[in-house]
């Protein structure tokens, strides 16, 4: 897993991280690292794989029509891209 040192923090905020990792009841580490992941993947993102799904029971898309999908595509290989 990577690691990520944080040079010329100021005391002030490394208390004030230290303290809210305490009433958190975890690590300052921790704490930094629940910070980031709130940060850069925020709850309400887009996860494609999520707005797939809601957009195949929108348009009534069931198993058995993603089988079909797929028994049609085993039969013929895809065609490769032409740059003409």
């Amino acid at each position: 897993m990577p690691a990520v040192t944080i040079r010329n923090l100021s005391e002030a905020t490394h208390r004030a991280l230290k303290v809210r990792a305490a009433q958190h009841g975890r690590s300052t580490e921790a704490e930094m690292r629940d910070i980031l992941e709130a940060a850069v993947r925020p709850a309400n993102r887009l996860r494609l794989g999520s707005a797939l799904a809601e957009m195949s029971r929108a348009i009534g898309l069931t198993n058995v029509d993603v089988e079909a999908l797929e028994q049609a595509c085993e039969h013929r290989p895809a065609e490769p891209l032409r740059f003409e």
